[in-house]
């Protein structure tokens, strides 16, 4: 019997946790800031044929994959056109991301930036609260 679309084989698994840093791809995130391990994204999903290989899995919050669902392209806020969202496998966070200067909201540097955060709610009020505690004690944001 042959694996289940969407099976993930565990050396597979394993290489895109090594190769993510055990982060989620979007928001940065750590396993250890989380205490729960992180789930793949399909970056481009199964519902939109995307395939279950290494080329188009990354490791993601279980928050950012939930928000990402089956979204591949969302609205730049700046422009209304609609732009393909981050890919953290093909793309540098750093050219389409920066921290706000108190380091609790994620800025768009670009239209693909500003259409990822808006689609993946990547700076809603709850995470708002919880990133103000982190930097609270030093945990964030992430120095790299």
């Amino acid at each position: 019997m042959s694996p289940s679309k969407g099976y993930i084989a565990a050396a597979l698994r394993e290489r895109i946790i090594q190769q993510a840093g055990r982060r989620c791809g979007y928001c940065l995130r750590t396993e250890a800031l989380l205490g729960m391990p992180m789930t793949i994204d399909h970056i481009i999903p199964q519902a939109a044929d995307g395939p279950t290989t290494e080329e188009n899995l990354w490791l993601a919050c279980r928050r950012c994959n939930e928000f990402k669902g089956g979204q591949t392209h969302a609205p730049d806020p700046e422009t209304s056109e609609w732009i393909a969202l981050f890919n953290p496998r093909q793309q540098t966070w750093a050219e389409h991301f920066a921290w706000s200067e108190d380091g609790v909201e994620i800025l768009g540097k670009t239209p693909c930036g500003r259409a990822t955060i808006i689609a993946l709610q990547m700076n809603n009020p709850e995470i708002i609260v919880a990133r103000r505690l982190w930097v609270s004690v030093g945990w964030w944001p992430p120095q790299d």
